[in-house]
């Protein structure tokens, strides 16, 4: 999955002519129509997108091969990816999602806090959702400069600099 990068998901119809409605993922939300053909995760589809307007969370985009309503509403919760080559380059102080996931993260002191499992984005900034060794559930850490020092895509690795408690075992203190 690494060739591909999740730029959008399908959220359902949008009217009866065979609009679906897109959130976009991109930095620029309208980019997302300028990346060529977008496959689904498992590489079985691919459409030609075409936004005709923005719409509430998202935009009305015109799908190839979708012409009615009913093709719309059954792709509901489809992801849409793009080459990793159609992308436009990063400054070395971004990373794609997907580039993050999976890295191990060490504290300032070398402690191993788990892997990346998931990167997370409710409005406020980035989480990363980190999954340590031998603990139930995971561990939601601010993807924030003063947080997460250092990204070495290059070593596999995060530093952080996590705040005091944040990987307390609440049940030891109970």
């Amino acid at each position: 999955m690494k060739d591909r990068i999740c730029v959008g998901a399908i959220t359902g119809s949008f009217g009866v002519k065979g609009e679906a409605r897109v959130k976009s993922f991109c930095a620029d939300p309208a980019a997302i129509g300028d990346y060529g053909p977008l496959s689904t995760e498992d590489g079985s589809r691919s459409f030609t997108l075409k936004i005709t307007r923005p719409v509430k969370t998202g935009f009305a985009v015109r799908l190839s091969g979708v012409t009615n309503k009913e093709q719309a509403d059954g792709l509901r919760g489809t992801r849409l990816y793009a080459p990793r080559e159609a992308l436009p380059g990063l400054p070395d102080d971004e990373f794609y999602h997907a580039d993050l996931i999976g890295l191990t993260v060490l504290d300032t002191g070398g402690t191993d806090h788990g892997k990346v499992h998931a990167v997370h984005n409710h409005g406020a900034g980035d989480l990363l959702e980190l999954r340590p060794e031998g603990q139930k559930g995971g561990v939601l850490v601010p993807f924030t400069r003063d947080i997460v020092p250092t990204v070495d895509l290059t070593s596999g690795r995060i530093i952080i600099d996590p705040p005091d408690g944040l990987f307390d075992d609440p049940e030891s203190s109970a």
